[in-house]
């Protein structure tokens, strides 16, 4: 018998006991106040889609820049031990639309809305309510779910990873990861050299204003979605829709669930706008090159471009992402292992996707962010990145 995958029925058979527990005590006599956890949505002028979580309400303190690392390491330790309310019922609301959905046994929902008159580009608010359970005495809890609607001006679309793609979180050695997780936050986080400009410059997009949608797909988990969403408007990226992974048993025992997770996203995403192609944006660390490739080989005609950030030193990982892009440019789409962010914006430019004065907006937020301060993931470290290796493939 095959001892991971038996361990990781046995958990997952405790897991889903845990939860009925939980549902049972929350649902029969919920003891604290609930929340609504809003995730940011995305649809068309017909059609929107969002979701979000319901959890028992836990004060988290707004992080500073000068925090300590034991007040980081404790509001990471209360995002991640967070109590979902599973099976509750969520109504949305949208001018005189109503939608009501249940939750699953994670707490996680997902709805969708038709609109019926169409809806104008930009973000809409919709109003979230939690109908059962309910805390006695409590206030009913509500929230506000913001949605995209991209302008028609949009060329294309971004779809990006997060961890070692716009921030350093090295996944390939779990205990540093883990360190720089435990010792940050979203102020002493920094994103790779030039990343932000770059992202701005592909939303304008070569006419600017074009509004072109940034979609951000990631396996970490729905608990650091708040820490997320903060790192990207302090950092000035884009503001956009992000896809990330539920906390559980899955993220130990199956190592494919990853791949399976982004797939799963992009293909939603395509499905939603048939008549957009994407940018794909990654890195080398771990499986984004044969993810994107696979999304090459069944769509050609959705992607322009697939960019893989070089944070994998090892010559074997060059040559197989080498061997990749040589796959997906039969397909005449180009698949570039670069060094950094300038590299994208050269390329970019010269494909006409970005204004060329922004390679030069890029150069400048490189410099800016190669002198500022960061945090150190170790005491050895000097800060909570390593440069992407000199040596790149394209």
């Amino acid at each position: 018998m095959k001892l991971r995958p038996a361990i990781g029925r046995w958990v997952a058979r405790a897991d889903r006991l845990n939860d009925w527990r939980r549902t049972r005590l929350h649902h029969a006599r919920p003891r604290h106040p609930l929340e609504i956890v809003p995730y940011l949505g995305f649809g068309t002028p017909q059609r929107l889609q969002l979701g979000g979580r319901v959890l028992r309400l836990v004060e988290h303190r707004a992080p500073q820049a000068d925090d300590l690392a034991w007040r980081n390491l404790v509001a990471i330790y209360r995002r991640m031990a967070s109590d979902e309310v599973a099976r509750a019922r969520v109504r949305a609301s949208l001018g005189g639309l109503t939608v009501e959905t249940r939750a699953d046994d994670e707490g996680h929902f997902q709805l969708a809305i038709d609109t019926g008159t169409p809806l104008e580009p930009g973000w809409h608010a919709v109003a979230l309510e939690l109908l059962a359970p309910l805390a006695p005495g409590a206030a009913p809890a509500t929230a506000c779910a913001r949605v995209l609607v991209p302008p028609p001006a949009a060329r294309f679309g971004v779809i990006s990873d997060l961890d070692d793609t716009v921030l350093w979180s090295d996944v390939r050695n779990r205990l540093r990861m883990l360190a720089l997780l435990l010792r940050s936050n979203a102020y002493t986080r920094k994103p790779f050299e030039g990343v932000s400009a770059l992202y701005r410059a592909l939303h304008r997009g070569a006419a600017g204003g074009e509004g072109n949608p940034v979609f951000y797909v990631s396996s970490s988990p729905w608990n650091l979605y708040t820490p997320l969403t903060d790192f990207l408007r302090l950092q000035g990226l884009p503001e956009g829709p992000l896809m990330l992974k539920d906390f559980g048993d899955h993220m130990l025992f199956e190592p494919l669930d990853h791949a399976r997770h982004k797939l799963r996203c992009i293909e939603q995403i395509f499905g939603t706008y048939p008549g957009l192609r994407f940018v794909l944006i990654g890195d080398s660390g771990e499986h984004d090159p044969e993810i994107y490739a696979e999304v090459v080989r069944a769509h050609p005609q959705r992607v322009l471009a697939v960019y893989i950030r070089s944070v994998d030193p090892n010559p074997a990982r060059h040559a197989a992402v080498a061997q990749l892009a040589e796959g997906v440019r039969r397909a005449r789409v180009p698949m570039l292992l670069v060094p950094d962010s300038l590299a994208v914006a050269r390329h970019a430019a010269d494909a006409g996707w970005i204004a060329p004065q922004a390679v030069e907006s890029v150069r400048a937020d490189q410099r800016e962010e190669e002198t500022a301060p960061r945090v150190s993931a170790d005491a050895g470290a000097e800060d909570g990145r390593q440069p992407p290796p000199a040596q790149a493939a394209t």
